[in-house]
């Protein structure tokens, strides 16, 4: 956040804040272990807002669910920013001191009232009056936030809007309030930490920066090119132009997890060499030329993992890996001497001391403080350094401390697909307690929670379709078709479906593929679908 890719807050914080606010999070289902850190803070006395379009089992916790329409999350943003000031509750000094663009962003929310707010977003004019009130007026504010927010094709205008009204009400660089985005996968943070970032160096160091990028060349004895490489969206486009035509696939299975997966497949089985690196067999090592079977991360290497609050902990090698699976840095380091140079066999600790050496955020997090320590939150910026608690604290120094946090003027954009009556229903997908992404590794063990997939969809929709529960039905959208059983969720509001991604049933090849210009990020949460009866589906596709 403010050029650090990391929450603002740590767990103990979410536990004695006084308003939380889960805004596009299903925490209950997707994020348990955190979720535990909410409860606590809830059994304390805190206020909960759920902001989602499903009333999930998180938002049956909430002392207020906003049941918005999917999509119009800066319009309801905009509308709270604009009750915010009328009734003069902005922070007005913490504005003054530590924020540009104020002026901006005023003129664009004033006049965008909780009236025009309530038709566009489905929430009525009094619910957003009430929660702007109270995030507005609590001592002790955090907003967190996961896929609902950053899976549209306007992700990150989205997440502008979230720290807009955190600046406008200064929760933000103080103990207990702040901003924080949920990671959708085990140790994203730390990915994103270590350079996994088309623009960014271990440290979240700017490669564009000639000083920065200077000192990784002078260590690693190379030059680096001073321009951002690409997003994964980009490289299917390069893909498709014929730029890219050798890939080398990390732990990551693009041919589920990416939008439109008739487009994705056909672009993987048309490179000329792909390598997968992988601790199972993943559909997307199944178009590859070579696999590498990898070691699980979590207990066949060392190394160490980073969370949500930023915490770094080590994990330990406790069992050696099965048949040929090799660890990752004994393979990227033997590719590497295959290709010309030797790096001999660092170990994980080696490395990690290497990183510390060039990340000044990381610099006092030996292995030896890790482990004494149960972990360390970034930054830590020396070997006497207890790591910090929460971000930002700059921002209420007078005069403040390097740069000022800006204000983004963000305008309200409907989902890419508009809803039509050959496609009336919207889909949106997620993910369920007992699965796990792509369905790769939490598919190879049964569980009494798992039912299989299904188009979670609402009775007066069901009613309408003449469908019941159980019952096989086709889904189809603009890009294709898939059948699956039909439950009836009354979560759901009339006009919107449900489905994921963890198992057989190959949902996105019906997702949209239109994605965030800044982010890069596709739009699985909005595409316009139908539900037909199985045989009625064979006679559409015959008019």
């Amino acid at each position: 956040m403010f050029g650090a890719g990391g929450g603002t807050n740590s767990y103990r914080e979410v536990e004695e804040a006084d308003l939380i606010v889960l805004w596009g999070s299903n925490a209950r289902e997707t994020h348990p272990i955190f979720f535990h850190h909410v409860l606590k803070g809830v059994r304390r006395g805190a206020k909960l807002i759920v902001v989602d379009p499903r009333r999930t089992v998180t938002a049956q916790w909430a002392d207020t669910w906003v049941g918005l329409n999917v999509g119009t999350d800066i319009a309801l943003s905009n509308a709270m920013a604009n009750e915010i000031l009328a009734n003069g509750l902005e922070h007005r000094g913490f504005i003054a001191n530590a924020t540009t663009g104020f002026e901006a962003y005023r003129a664009s929310v004033v006049g965008q009232s909780v009236d025009a707010a309530a038709s566009i977003t489905g929430v009525p004019a009094d619910v957003i009056r009430q929660i702007a009130g109270e995030y507005a007026k609590a001592d002790r504010a955090i907003i967190c936030w996961t896929l609902g927010i950053t899976e549209h094709h306007n992700a990150v205008d989205n997440v502008f809007a979230l720290i807009n009204l955190a600046l406008l009400t200064g929760h933000v660089g103080k103990y207990g309030s702040g901003l924080n985005p949920l990671r959708g996968q085990n140790n994203v943070q730390g990915g994103g930490d270590m350079g996994a970032i088309p623009d960014r160096l271990p440290g979240f160091q700017s490669v564009e920066d000639d000083e920065l990028r200077g000192k990784f060349e002078r260590a690693w004895g190379v030059k680096i090119p001073a321009k951002r490489g690409w997003r994964l969206n980009e490289m299917f486009e390069a893909i498709e132009r014929g730029e890219l035509r050798s890939l080398y696939v990390i732990g990551e299975n693009p041919a589920v997890s990416e939008a439109d997966r008739t487009r994705a497949e056909h672009l993987l089985s048309s490179l000329d060499h792909l390598v997968v690196q992988d601790l199972s067999l993943t559909q997307t090592a199944r178009f590859a030329h070579v696999v590498l079977p990898a070691a699980a991360g979590w207990c066949e290497s060392e190394g160490t993992v980073t969370n949500s609050e930023r915490r770094v902990q080590r994990v330990r090698k406790i069992v050696d890996p099965p048949g040929e699976a090799r660890d990752d840095i004994d393979i990227v380091s033997d590719i590497a001497k295959r290709m010309g140079v030797d790096w001999g066999h660092p170990t994980a600790e080696a490395l990690w001391n290497e990183v510390r050496s060039l990340s000044p955020m990381h610099a006092g997090m030996s292995y030896k403080r890790l482990e004494e320590n149960d972990g360390l939150r970034w930054p830590c910026y020396d070997e006497n350094h207890p790591g910090e608690l929460f971000l930002h604290a700059r921002l209420w120094e007078q005069p403040v401390r390097g740069p000022r946090a800006p204000f983004h003027v963000v305008v309200q954009e409907p989902p890419v697909e508009a809803l039509t009556p050959e496609f009336p229903l919207l889909l949106t997908t997620g993910r369920r307690l007992d699965s796990f992404n792509s369905g790769v590794q939490s598919g190879e063990y049964t569980s009494p929670l798992r039912r299989g997939e299904s188009i979670d969809m609402s009775p007066e929709d069901a009613a309408a379709l003449g469908i019941a529960d159980g019952e096989e039905v086709a889904v189809s959208s603009r890009r294709g078709s898939v059948r699956v059983d039909a439950r009836i969720d009354t979560s759901l509001r009339p006009g919107l479906v449900f489905m994921t991604f963890h198992f057989d049933v190959p949902t996105n090849f019906l997702t949209i593929d239109a994605t965030d210009p800044k982010s890069g990020t596709a739009e699985f949460k909005a595409c316009a679908v139908r539900i037909e009866k199985v045989g009625q589906d064979m006679a559409h596709a015959g008019d």
